[in-house]
């Protein structure tokens, strides 16, 4: 068997596992910089980020209210996911209505990080009580450039938005 046989029989196996639902993550460059994949839950929804090739620290993310992430610096993504107008940021701050607010996730000294993150905060669909990740428009999973604070508005200091994955 031959080398290139072997390289896409592994690339298939590779590809087969990864969930159904699993979206690129891009950097600014258009880059590859890893997965989400985002499943709905009863409450809820469960993000699972894999990463690589970004700067390591720690690193703010957010649930932005658009699927598009043509734009290099994801400005296209819209604002956060909110509850309400105005939005207040901060998982730390009693007056928050920003749904989008997630914790932050630290990123290896080899540029890449794998985490699940359970939010409460809104719904793959939206119900009476929660805004609608998947709305109309669709929403995107953002990385910032730096930690959240959890606080300051009005995204936390976390800075420029260094990778996108679009969620539909």
């Amino acid at each position: 068997m031959s080398n290139r046989n072997i390289a896409i029989g592994l690339s298939l196996i590779m590809l087969a596992a990864l969930p159904a639902n699993a979206v690129e993550l891009k950097g600014a460059n258009g880059a590859a910089r890893g997965t989400v994949t985002l499943t709905p839950g009863p409450k809820g929804v469960l993000v699972r980020i894999e990463a690589k090739g970004l700067p390591p620290g720690w690193h703010g993310v957010h649930f932005h209210e658009k699927a598009d992430c043509s734009d290099p610096k994801f400005t296209t993504a819209g604002a956060h996911v909110h509850a309400m107008t105005p939005a207040v940021h901060g998982l730390m701050n009693p007056a928050a209505s920003d749904a989008g607010d997630l914790p932050n996730i630290f990123v290896g000294a080899d540029g890449s990080a794998t985490v699940e993150l359970y939010s409460t905060l809104l719904t793959a669909n939206g119900d009476a009580s929660h805004p609608a990740l998947l709305d109309a428009d669709g929403g995107a999973l953002v990385i910032h450039a730096n930690a959240d604070d959890y606080n300051s508005q009005p995204i936390g200091g976390a800075g420029d938005r260094i990778a996108c994955a679009v969620l539909k």
